[in-house]
């Protein structure tokens, strides 16, 4: 039985992939400081007899490597993912991503885990010259401090690799949805549209390109990315064969909460500094492993209107 350690075990991502640790038969060490975590989204593993939670600050290096003894590989999902405030608290991003995956790394070190998978962005590439976008892209300017400070995480991990023979799986994700989903555009429009149904302000044109995967099949590739990736450091693109329009994904929104707001668009062709407006990334890499999505965008954008639906003290959890 392997035992394998979840930073940010209790966010959207981090807790689904403890859920199928868990079923898959695995031990599993959740490490989270609940600054944006939900204990709610640990309740099928609290139950579990192989589970562990740690409550901590991976900020806090002695007490991390403490915390991977007896780790046989680490799923390092911990981290700010506050795109479109970056500029408005640059450390945050420094110390929650690249130090955080600094500490990380040296902990493995310390305990002798040479196995890592990093949840990185596609906002690394930046306004990527090339779409859809492969993984050895032409790599450009970084235009936000969370791709800025992920691409610095990524630059650590490979280093790591050569220097102390680790071996890497490096996800850039578009924007994930589904069940636990507590950031995003459909978590904002949601927000607003039950604070007030007739009308939708929205940043930027509505004509930004985006593209997005469900969480389930984003946790389909890591798995199997794990199990099979061939290489000291291996990067993969996560996403679909495709992309949709904001305004698309409003009409589903709107659709599935009949509603029909009018809508107030301001900020030009783009929602803020860093926003990227047109998002498509070419899935190959993953997809010859035997990889392929599941969901399409928009059955994963109505997915996760019907869990907050159901789920409305998301809202208040990220206002406490």
């Amino acid at each position: 039985m392997s035992c394998y350690i979840v930073t940010g075990a209790a966010g959207f991502i981090g807790s689904t992939l403890v859920d199928r640790l868990l079923k898959g038969g695995h031990q599993v060490v959740g490490i989270d400081n609940f600054s944006t975590g939900q204990r709610r989204f640990l309740d099928y593993a609290l139950i579990s007899a192989n589970f562990t939670l740690i409550e901590m600050d991976i900020l806090n290096l002695d007490a991390l490597k403490v915390a991977f003894s007896g780790g046989d590989a680490v799923f390092h999902l911990a981290a700010n993912a506050d795109v479109r405030f970056g500029t408005d608290h640059p450390r945050r991003d420094l110390e929650q991503n690249t130090i955080a995956t600094y500490n990380v790394l040296e902990a493995m070190r310390a305990n002798g885990i040479k196995k890592i998978a990093f949840s990185s962005t596609g906002s690394v590439y930046g306004e990527a010259p090339l779409v859809p976008t492969p993984e050895d892209g032409p790599f450009p300017v970084q235009t936000s401090l969370y791709g800025a400070s992920k691409a610095a995480g990524e630059g650590l991990i490979s280093a790591y690799c050569e220097g102390f023979g680790f071996q890497a799986c490096i996800f850039r994700f578009v924007s994930i949805l589904g069940e636990r989903y507590t950031h995003g555009h459909v978590f904002d429009f949601y927000q607003k549209l039950k604070a007030d149904p007739t009308s939708l302000p929205v940043l930027g044109n509505g004509r930004q390109r985006k593209s997005y995967l469900y969480v389930q099949d984003c946790i389909d590739a890591i798995l199997l990315a794990m199990s099979k990736a061939p290489d000291k450091v291996n990067i993969f693109n996560l996403g679909v064969d495709g992309y949709c329009e904001v305004n698309d994904s409003i009409g589903w929104i709107c659709e599935e909460l009949g509603l029909a707001p009018s809508i107030k668009y301001s900020g030009g062709d783009r929602g803020w500094i860093g926003d990227n407006p047109f998002i498509f990334l070419e899935t190959k890499r993953i997809q010859s492993l035997g990889w392929a999505p599941k969901l399409s965008i928009q059955e994963g954008v109505i997915k996760t209107v019907q869990y907050l639906r159901e789920n409305e003290w998301v809202f208040e959890a990220r206002e406490v």
